[in-house]
């Protein structure tokens, strides 16, 4: 299947190569038109990167689904998912795929309208989205691009002029989503259990050159498709338990299959270390806890390797073994992984047998003490603590001499191992009380400043800088019981 482009011009600039696929993976669906849109925030760097115009009128336009760009085609996504572990038929239910847009550099990305109307595959509640949850996972997803953690991202976000029914009243909104595409485990799902073979191989070969264009002439390439999804879904679980994460609703239809974060839901950042932590208002069992997330991920691609049986070989028993070998490294992988990331955010640079060991006493002691989980590793960065009290425990004091003589042992200077340290851990996440506030103020004052100096404060979460200070307070007692909701 051709996907390259050649002509690359300053402004939108759409290919359709996802349409291309059989019919059955998706539906031709307009979206809806919207009464009297309004531009919230615009994403200037990201447009520029995609080689995108400033701000217009007919941008608006099309941010709100009223204008398609030239060459759109738009389409509405199947696929289907394990929700918290049943499997369920899904689908686009709330978004529009126009296309995709084709940078000045040739990069691909997918330009999705969240929020844009009903389609075929839509359920209860979905549809129209709401201001709130699309201002969210803009702010949520910018913040993890800021913390150099894969991710979709969010271009723009207009409301409509029409009101969304939840428990109260809501202004309607749409998000402009970019991503490097929509495939899932899930999409894998869909082909497996409604398409025949021929079509489950040709989304495949489809996600083969868009994503892995490099190493299509591999010997086995599904093997190698399997292999290279476990690699990075292994990154990525490790990334985001690095700086204390929580997707919750790692369902098989949000495991994208080019390894970024997708579909920020009730998702939400750790204050205090603790492995149970949940937000989501629905994780009523703990399914998606932070400490499950690398347990859930390897169920996930335990799924989608059951997808590609067919393709890895003609014998079942031999297929399902190539599977079981592959998914075999998921573990070694993510530790890894993140071993390594907290190594760096401790200022180590080489490697001991007992780095592992006192990785584990540290955050064992952080959860006695209830200790903050971003502002523990800040202040050991700075090596300014607080009167705090974990700080002041005995156990911290001899888990402290461990470490000072640890870093006594490797060459580098302080200067370097705290070079380290500050490019290994944030200064700030989006807190979650922030957010909120934010969220607030733009809801129900139209104050969108707030959000916006959170914003430009979470984009450089490493600088360290004077701006931050006061993001890094923690909050108070009464917000510390957070939880979060889907959007619909």
């Amino acid at each position: 299947m051709d996907m390259t482009k050649t002509k690359i011009n300053i402004g939108w600039n759409f290919d359709n190569s996802y349409a291309r696929l059989p019919d059955v993976f998706f539906t031709k669906q307009s979206p809806d038109n919207v009464p009297s849109p309004k531009l919230i925030i615009f994403n200037h760097s990201l447009a520029l990167s995609l080689g995108l115009n400033e701000k217009t009128t007919e941008n608006i336009e099309v941010f709100a689904g009223n204008t398609l760009p030239e060459g759109a085609h738009p389409i509405a996504q199947a696929y289907g998912g394990h929700q918290y572990g049943y499997f369920n038929m899904l689908g686009d239910g709330r978004a529009v795929l126009l296309g995709e847009q084709i940078t000045p550099l040739g990069e691909r990305f997918d330009i999705q309208l969240k929020g844009s109307g009903r389609t075929s595959y839509s359920r209860r509640g979905d549809g129209k989205a709401a201001l709130g949850p699309m201002l969210r996972e803009y702010i949520i997803s910018e913040a993890m691009h800021g913390l150099g953690i894969p991710t979709t991202r969010s271009l723009a976000v207009v409301t409509t002029g029409e009101s969304v029914f939840r428990e109260n009243i809501l202004k309607g909104a749409v998000l402009t989503r970019i991503a490097a595409s929509h495939i899932r485990v899930g999409t894998f799902q869909y082909a497996r259990e409604w398409c025949k073979v021929e079509e489950l191989k040709a989304l495949a070969d489809y996600t083969l050159k868009r994503h892995f264009y490099n190493e299509v002439n591999h010997e086995n390439k599904y093997l190698f498709l399997l292999q290279e999804v476990i690699k990075r879904q292994a990154l990525l679980i490790a990334k985001w338990q690095l700086v204390g994460f929580v997707h919750g609703v790692m369902n098989t239809d949000n495991v994208s299959i080019s390894g970024e974060t997708i579909d920020y839901g009730p998702c939400a950042f750790m204050d205090n270390y603790d492995p149970a932590t949940v937000f989501s208002s629905i994780d009523s069992e703990g399914r998606y806890a932070y400490g499950n997330q690398p347990y859930i991920a390897a169920w996930n691609l335990a799924r989608f390797a059951e997808t590609l049986l067919p393709l890895l070989n003609n014998d079942k028993e031999k297929a399902i073994q190539l599977a079981e070998n592959a998914l075999s490294n998921f573990t070694e992988l993510y530790q890894n992984n993140y071993e390594l990331g907290m190594r760096q955010k401790l200022g180590i640079f080489n490697e001991e047998p007992k780095d592992n060991q006192l990785i584990k006493e540290l955050l064992s002691i952080m959860y006695k003490y209830g200790a903050d989980y971003t502002n523990t590793f800040r202040e050991l960065t700075l090596h300014e603590f607080s009167n705090t009290e974990m700080f002041k425990s005995e156990d911290f004091d001899k888990w402290y001499k461990k470490w000072q003589e640890r870093l006594s042992r490797q060459m580098e200077s302080k200067d370097y191992v705290q070079k380290l340290m500050k490019n290994s851990n944030p200064a700030v996440i989006p807190r979650n009380h922030r957010v909120e506030e934010a969220l607030e103020a733009a809801e129900k004052q139209e104050d969108y400043s707030v959000m916006e100096k959170l914003l430009s404060v979470i984009s450089k979460p490493y600088d360290y800088s004077i701006d931050q200070i006061e993001y890094t307070t923690l909050p108070k007692k009464s917000a510390c019981n957070y939880r979060t909701f889907c959007g619909t």
